[in-house]
């Protein structure tokens, strides 16, 4: 087969099944109008709870974990008098070691997200608005607004 036989056969096919987007969308609204309930009119919108309420939670649980490790080492004082000698002594203090370390890296991660899950919420409210203004300049031609 020759090469312009060939080119010639692929542009046969290609006039034959010419692609098409199709985009998921509601279906237009025949009146032209950019509101209701198709989705338009900026029906979109982001909330700051449930960002907030993370962060509250974060807040909860370092407050607890804090407290939890200060009675639990309140719960150890003064159990080394008296059982000196005891083999169960040493595991004691090695498993109240192991969980003050465990509880504190908890309290610092959330004392840590607690900030920063605010911040999300901060920062994607003011994209919200810079975005807004944004479609709100863009001239829309054939709906009577912005002409």
């Amino acid at each position: 087969m020759a090469w312009e036989e060939w080119e010639q056969l692929k542009s046969a096919a290609a006039e034959r099944h010419t692609t098409h987007m199709r985009l998921n969308q509601f279906p237009a609204d025949p009146g032209g109008s950019t509101g209701g309930d198709n989705g338009g009119g900026g029906t979109l919108k982001h909330s700051h709870g449930p960002w907030t309420r993370a962060a509250g939670s974060a807040d909860d649980l370092r407050t607890g974990t804090g407290n939890s490790k200060t009675d639990l080492s309140a719960a150890h004082d003064g159990m080394g008098s008296g059982a000196e000698g005891l083999a169960s002594l040493g595991a004691l203090k090695s498993v109240l070691a192991s969980w003050e370390k465990r509880l504190g890296a908890v309290r610092d991660e959330c004392e840590a997200l607690g900030p920063k899950l605010r911040q999300v919420a901060q920062d994607m409210g003011e994209v919200d608005v810079s975005v807004a203004a944004e479609a709100d300049s863009v001239k829309v031609t054939g709906t009577g607004k912005g002409e």
